[in-house]
């Protein structure tokens, strides 16, 4: 890297007399970094061995959607915030459902949503097939199509190659095409840790809104992707995971959630939610609150990645569990026959999880195999809808 050592003269002699570097506040001048590789980043300079082959993971304190605020916080943050009154806004966040709706005329109404979340993969390109695939995730919930995206982007980009940031965005560029999604630009800040994301806005006819309060007493519950990720990503974090393990989380994770919302679509479905950052219970809770109604869960039904129950056997048990948890047991109902092992990962924050829908069960077996017939493998029946509940938000696990 050739040296403007005018420039650099300038730029440092303005931050010595300051007594801070003008580029971090934080830092005196010179900084660390160019006392240990003669590197002035406020100059323009960038360290010619910048990360490239780097884990993205360790730039993160809580990986994937184990990086939302909490259920709980979140609910307090917005409490008596003013609601919108246009009476075009058709799903909005008074319901806490996966996006929002706002009506164009008789035929078409707009599917808006935004994802936002730190790397849950090592791997650039794989973390940014899984951040699209996320993302999209939420119109495909409310029985929308995804049109259009735009990116967020926060990245160290004076630390970690350019290249890296390529790759991510090469990688959610990818998932959008299959999606049928066009990236029509984004906005980026340099930031010490990784995050990355999309807004995303979707097509769906104003009388075919598939929303998260139409559970009727009778629906049949259905979960089209297995459960653990955020396990095995804490894992992961402290060396604890298998190679095998990562790569099946990672697999899911950037599979699109396109080929479930087009069977629930085809089935006539009215209720579902995508599982992410709140986990099973706190999505399921949502259903249950918003369509006052009860619900039962067979924990022992419920498709898990491996090595999940034996993570949580040896106290691989995140702080996001917990947090979700803390939020979401005051409407469970546990039975003593379910067992410990299998209890924790009701909470796990899940990141590009499966869908959950609300079938009737008349349709539920057919619903089930089709599924199956459009490559959604794991796709599996994990309760039912029991009846209306004047108790608020009610789930019995059995």
């Amino acid at each position: 890297m050739l040296i403007n050592y005018e420039k650099r003269k300038k730029i440092m002699g303005r931050s010595i007399a300051l007594g801070h570097c003008i580029c971090n506040p934080k830092d005196p001048c010179p900084c660390p970094l160019f006392k240990q590789k003669n590197v002035c980043l406020c100059a323009g300079e960038r360290e010619t061995d910048a990360a490239e082959n780097v884990p993205l993971t360790q730039f993160v304190e809580n990986a994937g959607c184990a990086s939302k605020i909490g259920q709980d916080d979140l609910k307090k943050a917005l409490a008596g915030l003013p609601r919108p009154t246009d009476p075009n806004v058709l799903v909005s966040a008074d319901t806490c459902d996966d996006a929002g709706i706002y009506k164009l005329d008789d035929e078409r109404a707009l599917v808006q949503t935004v994802d936002v979340f730190t790397p849950v993969v090592d791997d650039a390109y794989l973390f940014g097939r899984i951040a699209a695939a996320n993302s999209v995730s939420d119109v495909y919930a409310m029985g929308g199509r995804p049109l259009t995206a735009l990116s967020i982007v926060a990245f160290p980009i004076d630390r970690v190659s350019h290249r890296v940031l390529n790759k991510m965005m090469q990688g959610g560029i990818d998932a959008l095409a299959e999606a049928g999604t066009a990236l029509l630009g984004g906005h980026s800040i340099k930031d010490k840790e990784i995050k990355f994301g999309f807004a995303v806005t979707g097509l769906v006819h104003p009388s075919r809104l598939i929303t998260n309060d139409k559970a009727r007493p009778g629906d049949v519950l259905i979960l089209t992707k297995p459960l653990g990720t955020g396990v095995i990503s804490f894992a992961a974090q402290i060396g604890k995971a298998l190679p095998a393990w990562r790569d099946a989380i990672g697999r899911s994770m950037a599979e699109l959630n396109r080929a479930a919302a087009e069977v629930m679509i085809e089935a006539g479905v009215l209720c579902a939610t995508d599982v992410t950052g709140f986990g099973l219970m706190g999505h399921l809770s949502e259903i249950a609150a918003q369509s006052g109604v009860s619900v039962e869960i067979e924990p022992a039904r419920m498709p898990l990645f491996d090595g999940v129950r034996e993570l949580i056997s040896q106290g691989v048990i995140s702080g996001a569990i917990e947090k979700n948890r803390d939020f979401s047991a005051a409407f469970v109902d546990r039975s003593p026959s379910v067992p410990d092992d299998l209890e924790p990962v009701l909470y796990d924050p899940q990141t590009s999880g499966g869908l959950l829908m609300c079938v009737d069960p008349s349709r539920a077996d057919a619903v089930l195999a089709r599924l199956h017939e459009r490559g959604v493998s794991s796709a599996a029946i994990i309760g039912r809808v029991l009846g209306k509940s004047t108790s608020g938000a009610r789930i019995r696990l059995v």
